[in-house]
């Protein structure tokens, strides 16, 4: 169990990752590839809602989706969609990208030459401000809209997510909008000084499993 006085803190982290763009169509929707199935339904959701006429979905597999998705993240997507009545006919399959930054670069390769204006990236709450800011370094010339499915970080835990899991994932995804902007992986944000103590007291906390550096000295 998470103790009490964390929960504020972590809330803090899920609202900051959750970017609550407001919903528009646009020319497809991407799923991005994850341990996370309620990304390949959430998409197919948007979909019969009239968001988007084509969809993408990119992932290959990883240490974390293996077992889950033995064929690749994505072609496992492909097939829960086509379970939700997405026609066949509408679905792309990216089954290489091995991380956000590949997923979108080889996302937009395989569109080359349609004409695509407007992207509907569809992932897990708290992925979406970095594959944001990921789409705006590597695709500049579209239109980013980002796309979850709506449940509070209590919700979000279901039987197959563990809390110790989730809020070391929020603690990696805060420190990586500052490192991949400043190794220029993706555009620059503004990370609130709340956002950066919170996420320091998680991290002193021992939510350090995703971090790509040590933690440093927090203020509290």
């Amino acid at each position: 169990m998470l103790p009490e006085h964390l929960r504020a803190d972590v809330r803090t982290l899920w609202e900051y990752h959750d970017l609550r763009h407001e919903p528009r169509r646009s020319d497809v929707g991407i799923g991005l590839g994850s341990r996370d199935p309620g990304v390949a339904a959430h998409t197919a959701e948007l979909f019969h809602a009239g968001r988007f006429p084509l969809v993408v979905f990119t992932g290959a597999t990883a240490p974390t989706t293996a077992a889950r998705f033995p064929r690749g993240e994505a072609v496992h997507y492909r097939e829960i969609a086509l379970e939700l009545g997405v026609p066949d006919d509408v679905i792309l399959v990216e089954p290489e990208a091995r991380n956000t930054g590949e997923n979108i670069a080889f996302t937009r390769r395989l569109l080359a030459g349609r004409e695509i204006r407007s992207v509907t990236l569809v992932t897990r709450p708290y992925a979406q401000r970095r594959a944001y800011a990921t789409a705006k370094r590597l695709w500049p010339d579209v239109d980013v809209v980002c796309a979850s499915k709506a449940v509070s970080f209590e919700d979000h835990l279901t039987g197959e997510e563990d809390v110790e899991r989730v809020v070391g994932m929020l603690v990696g995804e805060t420190q990586r909008i500052t490192e991949y902007a400043e190794q220029g992986f993706a555009i620059p944000q503004d990370v609130p000084a709340e956002v950066e103590r919170a996420s320091g007291r998680l991290a002193d906390a021992g939510f350090t499993q995703r971090l790509i550096r040590a933690p440093e000295d927090h203020a509290m």
